[in-house]
């Protein structure tokens, strides 16, 4: 709840009301707690929050529970029961709708999500396909190949295609590139395949979005951008590798701003354990590295899981703003864990924070902001405000009519299928294989015409054999046949040349009598 005081009153107990100041909302912040111990509510109440700031938010719905800020609240008991105990409407509380667009990866409820390979890059593309260091060093190298040729790689068909193509031309690439194993390609080939099993060829697609798109206000307030997170959940890799490739792109997208007054935008990255489970070294530096520097953005990041021991120190010690819902300590890892989320507030004298994680009560919290100079505050065990939105989902219906009059409906649901990798490799093998047809075809006639003059040359060796064979056989008596059939021939021929001039001129000048 804001109310223009340079304060956004978030929690209250019996003897302070405990407020964020908005210009150290992008120092970061965490929201941890057991399952059921309110940690959803605290998220719909932080986003309601910077909503009426004028603030635009981002965050993951797993239950589709986070669509009901589009819808005036008040539809709790619960939530009645504390609105009324603390007076809020006094304090401006009011049951009210907020401004939202729905997004969807799968484009079914919501503006579908996409992106190009080449956008997504490598390094995370190699914790998507769950690749070791040897086959993402040859995924580096696919893309580098790419790069150098000009060769847009837009969905999976084009990678698909350039993977091939390099398989098939690796002798070619060694040695510029180093040694491209077959079995790498193949393992990556295979990532590829459960990818697309899993619809990850719905992702990667044109058009894609266009990160300002988060950034957007309605009648001064923040536009909440809710990601329908549920069936992405089923592949939790794509899920944190997806929500990752966001904070990269607005990290490169968006200019350097320094300190603002408020956020330009603050993205909630919801079971946030999930991300940093197995990640490598250099892709957990880099995640490290935006963090760090997205704040000079303008951009919060807050991380919501069940315990802070979730989050690496290296990033934890970047979340100024915290809210610790309830922990159970049943086990000694759950006692440790108690220690631990203890350890990251700044102790309040009027009670024992470890103690007090594990008596909590749903919607009751330890809270703890930065104050004006960017110091911890004490921490304060106090009651999370009760959404103005309604709490729990809105129908199929609503959903609908707000996706359909949102302004950037049509938008990014009409698929773009433009050349690329897949189209040019694809044309360069065709006219390979022409040429190849081609001199496949005048091998065969050249061959022909070879075997027609060898038979050609073979009658004229046999006729000649026959020949030979022929006199051999005849031997002298032969030749004198010969010769005597070519003497008779002659006389006769000279004989009945002499006849017939004797018929012609006789016959000219007349017999005499």
């Amino acid at each position: 709840m804001f109310d223009n005081t340079n304060r956004a009153f978030i929690a209250i107990n019996d003897d302070a009301e405990i407020c964020l100041i908005p210009r150290m909302a992008n120092r970061h912040g965490l929201i941890t707690g057991a399952t059921g111990t309110g940690k959803t509510v605290s998220l719909q109440t932080l986003s309601e929050t910077f909503s009426d700031m004028g603030v635009p938010v981002f965050a993951a719905d797993m239950k589709g529970d986070l669509s009901g800020v589009a819808k005036a609240g008040g539809n709790k008991d619960s939530v009645t029961k504390r609105v009324n105990m603390y007076k809020l409407p006094e304090k401006g509380f009011e049951y009210k709708a907020f401004p939202v667009k729905f997004w969807d990866v799968f484009g079914e409820e919501g503006h579908p999500v996409r992106t190009t390979i080449t956008e997504m890059g490598p390094l995370l593309l190699e914790r998507l396909l769950d690749l070791n260091d040897t086959q993402g060093a040859v995924l580096s190298l696919v893309f580098k190949i790419a790069d150098d040729n000009n060769l847009l790689l837009i969905d999976l068909k084009d990678l698909q295609k350039m993977l091939q193509f390099v398989g098939d031309n690796r002798s070619e690439f060694t040695t510029k590139c180093g040694n491209i194993s077959p079995a790498s390609v193949g393992a990556i080939q295979r990532g590829l395949m459960r990818l697309e099993s899993e619809g990850g060829d719905k992702f990667f697609r044109e058009p894609a979005l266009e990160i300002t798109d988060f950034i957007q206000t309605e009648q001064g307030k923040g536009v909440i951008n809710i990601l329908a997170a549920d069936k992405l959940m089923n592949s939790p890799r794509v899920y944190t590798t997806f929500l990752l490739w966001l904070l990269d792109d607005l990290y490169e997208t968006l200019p350097e701003v320094g300190d603002l007054d408020k956020p330009k935008l603050v993205f909630f990255f919801d079971e946030a354990h999930m991300l940093f489970n197995d990640m490598s070294k250099p892709l957990l530096e880099k995640v490290e590295q935006i963090v760090r520097l997205v704040r000079s953005k303008g951009v919060g990041v807050y991380f919501c899981t069940q315990n802070p021991a979730d989050i690496p120190e290296t990033i934890l010690g970047q979340l100024g703003n915290r809210v610790q819902h309830a922990l159970r300590a049943y086990t000694p890892n759950d006692q440790k864990a108690v220690k631990v989320a203890a350890n990251t507030f700044r102790p309040n004298p009027k009670f024992d924070t470890e103690e007090a994680i594990t008596q909590l009560n749903t919607g009751e919290a330890l809270v703890s902001f930065l104050d004006e100079k960017g110091a911890p505050q004490m921490v304060e065990r106090a009651n999370i405000l009760p959404p103005e939105g309604q709490i729990g989902p809105i129908t199929e219906g609503e959903r609908d009519q707000i996706l359909k009059s949102s302004l950037i409906y049509g938008v990014y649901e009409k698929l773009v299928d433009r050349e690329s990798a897949y189209e040019i490799l694809s044309k360069k093998e065709d006219l390979l294989e022409e040429e190849r047809q081609r001199a496949a075809e005048e091998k065969e006639r050249i061959q022909q015409q070879k075997a027609a003059q060898k038979a050609a040359l073979e009658a004229e060796r046999a006729k000649r054999a026959e020949a030979r064979q022929r006199k051999a056989d005849q031997g002298v008596l032969g030749d004198i046949i010969e010769q005597v059939g070519k003497s008779a021939t002659r006389q006769i021929s000279s004989q009945l040349g002499r006849t017939i001039s004797r018929s012609i001129l006789g016959a000219f000048f007349g017999r005499k009598r």
